[in-house]
């Protein structure tokens, strides 16, 4: 289904350069933890100027993943490179090309906000004016506000402006938009679209699927420290085959099994579980009384039906059996 995704180990020759348009690369990339192999084999390329979702489950190895590529972790086998060089050669050259935002950042709490930056400024050979940075993520009126004063959503701006203050050419960010309200949300996305626009790479976690939707040229889902389908988010959805998802809740009578409801009409991909039919279907208007026709006959009284297009979240739980939220 999801053909795109292969270890092509001849490509990824470890004495062959990266073509100039990748701007972040993994190949055959392994990192243990004892015993735990965080990242597994790993082949990941990141192009210069698109902005690129990395999404998995908890324990997948996308912070692993990340951390490697920030020069914060070294891999046990593999190769790393970053804007075309690796950080064991070109550490110092490299730190000042990227820009960092975590999804907590622990800030002075009693430097002002126009304080921060300017001491964020100072890290880097050059940037952008303090005064373009406030203005960039709406915080002017913020300039002489105490870290302590300030909400969990300002401070979730700061951090992306003082990841911007160097004036980066790749930026990490991790779950950019918790704690943002809808507007400051939308206001960061266009801080995003601009920097890209301008000719930055982004790579960037989420746990919102309609951001990353959005905002993501390409999408790379990691799961178990493999990637395990990469594309666009349009080719993604349609790779899964399905138009729609019918999810019907029951109650009672015998759970059908999922052998029975994927031989359903219409039927590309089924789960059941915990009083819960799901099915990714290729023809709705035949699925629909298919599953309910076969609950009724088991016994089961459906309590609630829904239906929706087939979205990034239905494609995430498809290959991972797991939502993006859960463990």
């Amino acid at each position: 289904m999801y053909g795109s995704v292969s270890h092509r180990r001849n490509a990824c020759a470890y004495n062959l350069p990266m073509p100039p348009e990748v701007a972040l690369a993994c190949r055959a990339v392994v990192k243990r933890y004892g015993d735990v192999r965080a990242v597994d084999g790993l082949d990941l390329q990141v192009h210069r100027g698109e902005c690129f979702g990395l999404l998995g489950p908890n324990g997948a190895g996308k912070t692993t993943t990340i951390e490697m590529l920030e020069g914060l972790v070294t891999p046990d086998s593999g190769e790393v490179e970053v804007l075309g060089q690796r950080w064991a050669e070109a550490g110092p050259a490299l730190r000042p090309r990227l820009g960092i935002q975590l999804q907590e950042t622990q800030l002075a709490d009693k430097l002002s906000v126009g304080e921060t930056l300017r001491l964020f400024r100072s890290f880097h050979p050059r940037g952008r004016p303090v005064a373009d940075l406030l203005a960039l993520v709406g915080l002017e009126s913020k300039a002489t506000a105490w870290i302590g004063q300030l909400s969990g959503g300002q401070r979730q701006r700061l951090s992306v402006a003082c990841a911007l203050a160097g004036d980066p050419d790749v930026l990490f960010l991790d779950e950019p938009t918790t704690g943002l309200d809808p507007q400051s949300r939308l206001q960061l996305w266009d801080v995003l679209g601009r920097f890209k626009a301008g000719g930055g790479t982004i790579l960037l976690t989420t746990h919102y699927m309609d951001e990353a939707a959005t905002l993501c040229d390409r999408i790379g889902i990691v799961d178990r420290g493999r990637l395990i389908a990469l594309g666009t988010p349009v080719s993604l959805v349609q790779a899964l085959g399905t138009g729609h998802v019918v999810e019907v809740m029951f109650e009672g009578g015998t759970p059908p099994s999922r052998e029975r409801v994927s031989a359903l009409a219409g039927v590309v991909e089924a789960r059941v579980q915990d009083g819960l039919v799901s099915l990714g279907s290729a023809a709705i208007h035949e699925t629909i009384p298919a599953v309910l026709a076969e609950l009724a006959a088991s016994g089961a009284a459906v309590r609630e039906l829904r239906t929706h297009s087939a979205t990034l979240e239905d494609v995430f739980v498809a290959l991972t059996g797991r939502h993006l939220r859960d463990g």
